[in-house]
C-alpha cells in the first residue's frame, strides 16, 4: 500500500501540514469556524486515505495547530496554527 501523505504506521508531521494547509484554503464561517466535511473531503482528494486524515487531525490538534470542536463538526485554527501562514 502506497501512502501519499504518511506511513500507516505512524503518525507524520507531513500529513498534519497537509491538512492544515487545506483547512487554511477553506473558507471560514462564523467566528472562524471551519467545517470538518470541507477539509476532509478536500485531503481525500488530494490524495490522502482516511485514516490518513484522522491521523493528520489527531496529529494537528495535538501539535496545538487546529482546535477540534466537541461536536465534532468543525475546527478553528489555534493562535499557533495561524502563525504557520503569517
Amino acid at each position: 500500500m502506497s501512502a501519499k501523505f504518511i506511513e500507516p504506521s505512524h503518525l507524520a508531521d507531513p500529513a498534519a501540514r497537509k491538512l492544515i494547509e487545506i483547512a487554511n484554503a477553506v473558507e471560514a464561517v462564523q467566528d472562524g469556524r471551519i467545517y470538518i466535511e470541507r477539509v476532509n473531503g478536500l485531503f481525500l482528494e488530494a490524495g490522502g486515505s482516511s485514516e490518513q486524515y484522522r491521523a493528520a487531525l489527531a496529529r494537528a490538534v495535538k501539535l496545538g495547530w487546529l482546535s477540534l470542536h466537541e461536536s465534532g463538526t468543525h475546527v478553528k485554527f489555534t493562535p499557533a496554527g495561524a502563525k504557520l501562514f503569517a
